[in-house]
């Protein structure tokens, strides 16, 4: 007997799997980007003076509140969401910019009222944001798709040498064995797997890892919270927000960042999948963003952005579909009203989630390096566009601290990778190519119906 197939779909992200592979496909997702959702609030919540417990408080915050986004996004609603496999998280672009507003004495209150009213007024300016489109032709989107997996590189090298630089193991041969070892378990899966086991390679991979790491006495889970069951987000369990109004200007240019990553990270995932995206399908995904912005505060959270490094894993594995995400949304969800589940997942070794991360923000890279290949490179400026535009975008990648004697907003702006190819490719494009249409999508190949 042959297995079910898909159910049959006119567009790749609508397409629905078995619930059991669904889900499975969704663990992959959030194995693969929990580091980088729990570092932020970890991170804001020392520079505040928290506690143990109260940090604790903030990252389930994280994860209950970018489980909500991941839903709204790949689901939708009228107006809201772009219904592409993209997951949601807190985004690390205003992290500097948050401990900064803490460390003014504002606490985490001025923190919270700085992101609500900077997210609400990035939702009044969406439709206007998303008319930008035009300008993402080809050389455009492939080069901040290569710029997207590039960037992502520094944190699988630094998850695989053990994720703390002032950890007695940082860097060991014992760290970088094991991310080897998880790397070579993925690389095996997809040769000698069948597709089924080649597209669940990563979670594959990463069990055989943690059970490895176990063995070697670099993992346990012996650490299980005791208490209750579940805990469900109090609302304002810090207090209600205070508004500041230099807080609140300086997260505005943060929502301007997080604007331009995320419709980076919708048009690469839309490359990827194979879907068109348009003005009107940006500015559905913006609002969703800035949305759950908006009201993460009320849940002891920060602002949400896409999360590049699950755009690798749609990438490597071929798995399309949006209720995947979705489930992974729902997922995130339990995690962040279910201790216990959170901690399982966080003693997953970093080295193990490095191994997987070379080829899963390698995926991105060499996604943005296929679209490139489509471009016209004969008697036109477009090697120099991108050839400049990867350039700039390497920059604060191999010197995170080039701009740090620049204005505050320049260094916000350009700090990071994405945002500083996007900018460059979209301005020399501007000035070397003239626009032909109104509205070019960015991802329509021809052999795909529309959706």
């Amino acid at each position: 007997m042959t297995p079910t197939a898909p159910q049959a779909s006119p567009c790749p992200e609508d397409q629905r799997l078995p619930l059991g592979r669904t889900f499975a496909y969704g663990l992959q997702h959030i194995l693969t980007m929990y580091g980088g959702i729990i570092a932020p609030p970890l991170i804001i919540g020392t520079a505040a003076g928290l506690g143990t417990a109260e940090i604790g408080m903030l990252i389930s915050a994280a994860l209950f509140v970018s489980g909500l986004a991941t839903l709204l996004q790949t689901l939708g609603l009228p107006f809201f969401g772009s219904r592409l496999p993209l997951v949601q998280g807190v985004s690390f672009a205003g992290v500097a910019t948050m401990v900064t507003i803490v460390n003014g004495g504002g606490g985490l209150p001025a923190v919270f009222g700085a992101v609500m009213v900077s997210a609400a007024l990035g939702l009044l300016i969406t439709p206007f944001f998303a008319q930008i489109i035009r300008f993402f032709p080809p050389v455009v989107t492939g080069t901040v798709i290569t710029v997207i997996g590039l960037s992502l590189m520094p944190v699988a090298v630094r998850w695989a040498m053990g994720g703390r630089a002032n950890a007695p193991d940082w860097g060991s041969t014992g760290n970088i064995g094991l991310a080897a070892f998880t790397l070579a378990v993925v690389l095996l899966l997809n040769k000698v797997g069948s597709r089924a086991v080649a597209r669940m390679s990563v979670l594959l991979a990463m069990a055989i890892g943690t059970l490895a790491a176990v063995l070697a006495g670099k993992a346990h889970f012996s650490a299980l919270p005791a208490g209750a069951l579940l805990a469900l987000p109090q609302p304002f369990a810090f207090g209600w927000p205070v508004f500041e109004l230099p807080a609140i200007l300086s997260m505005l240019l943060i929502v301007l960042v997080l604007l331009t990553e995320t419709t980076a990270g919708l048009m690469a995932v839309g490359e990827i999948v194979g879907s068109p995206v348009d003005s009107r399908r940006i500015a559905n995904g913006l609002r969703a963003d800035m949305l759950a912005s908006a009201l993460s505060p009320v849940f002891n959270s920060f602002p949400q952005s896409s999360f590049a490094q699950n755009i690798g894993l749609v990438a490597l594995t071929g798995i399309k579909s949006r209720f995947v995400v979705s489930a992974g949304g729902l997922l995130l969800v339990l995690l962040g009203v279910i201790p216990a589940l959170g901690v399982i997942v966080a003693a997953i070794p970093l080295p193990v989630l490095g191994g997987a991360g070379v080829v899963l923000f390698g995926s991105v890279a060499a996604s943005g390096i296929r679209t490139l290949s489509k471009v016209d490179y004969k008697d036109n400026m477009n090697l120099v566009v991108v050839a400049t535009a990867i350039a700039f975008g390497m920059i604060p990648i191999v010197m995170p601290t080039f701009y740090d004697r620049f204005p505050g907003w320049v260094n916000t702006l350009l700090h990071s990778g994405i945002s500083a190819s996007c900018l460059a490719a979209l301005l020399l494009n501007l000035l070397f190519n003239p626009v032909r249409s109104a509205d070019v999508p960015v991802a329509r190949p021809s052999s795909l119906p529309r959706g």
